[in-house]
């Protein structure tokens, strides 16, 4: 039985065999702790409750920009707040249904990590994905160092990654990072969300057994690839935040300014 009394921002509706979990912290739907594990939990439940596919959304602006590094966004003990982070987002790689994501707005940082730790991704083309770690000056987590490589192939996650590129939906859908490309209509974000259940809907039409047996096949190996590098993302990332570029490049974010980095 799924707890539809839990207070974390997490919701779930119910459309014949398709549920959808909606993020509700508007307008960026960062993440915490409390979120992901919501997320899993719910994807687990529902996979075990007869769901046949879930389509994964948010509420408002942005699909999700990820880890607050804001005022009051993270701990004093970033790294051990983020190491919990990551063992709820391996949780997530291991839902045994298809799920998709209708990624509205931006995916940013580790918004990104969690659309790619799905198996499909609905944009429009006002949509917006970014790896944007190397401007922040901290190593990428969340699982992309494998997950965003088995989706749009190792070089242009190379590119993606190092340059911290922005990617708009047409782009996305070019290079295999968005399967899904809807029309930039007055509301965009609704025709995203149309086109995820749509999806989800096809996918919850066919015959379920053989749906999860191709799935496993095709994911094979995948989860365990991810609980291995998270340990070596996370290594990285604690390493990261005590440089001088790091410090930098978190506050010119906040300060929406471009970063001066030194090398430190």
């Amino acid at each position: 039985m799924i707890d539809t009394s839990n207070t974390v921002p997490v919701a779930v509706t119910h459309q014949g065999h398709v549920a959808t979990i909606e993020v509700q912290r508007p307008p960026t739907n960062y993440f915490d702790l409390d979120v992901l594990r919501r997320i899993a939990d719910l994807g687990l439940e529902l996979a075990e409750s007869g769901t046949r596919a879930i389509v994964l959304a948010s509420q408002g602006k942005h699909f999700c920009a990820g880890a607050n590094f804001g005022s009051g966004g993270m701990g004093q003990d970033r790294v051990a707040e983020s190491r919990e982070i990551y063992r709820a987002a391996h949780r997530i790689f291991t839902i045994p249904v298809p799920v998709v994501a209708a990624v509205q707005g931006s995916a940013v940082g580790g918004g990104l990590g969690l659309a790619c730790a799905v198996d499909f991704r609905v944009a429009a083309p006002s949509t917006r994905f970014h790896a944007n770690f190397a401007q922040l000056g901290f190593h990428q987590g969340f699982g992309l160092s494998v997950s965003l490589p088995r989706i749009v192939g190792t070089q242009t996650a190379s590119r993606l990654l190092l340059t911290a590129e922005r990617v708009t939906g047409e782009q996305a859908a070019t290079i295999g990072l968005a399967d899904v490309l809807v029309g930039d209509e007055d509301d965009a974000n609704a025709a995203v969300r149309e086109g995820a259940l749509g999806l989800a809907t096809t996918l919850a039409a066919r015959a379920p057994l053989a749906v999860r047996s191709m799935r496993t096949t095709l994911r094979d190996g995948l989860a365990d690839e991810v609980a291995a590098i998270l340990e070596r993302e996370i290594s990285e990332q604690a390493r990261l935040w005590q440089t001088a570029d790091s410090t930098e490049g978190i506050a010119a974010n906040l300060e929406r300014r471009p970063a001066e980095f030194t090398g430190r």
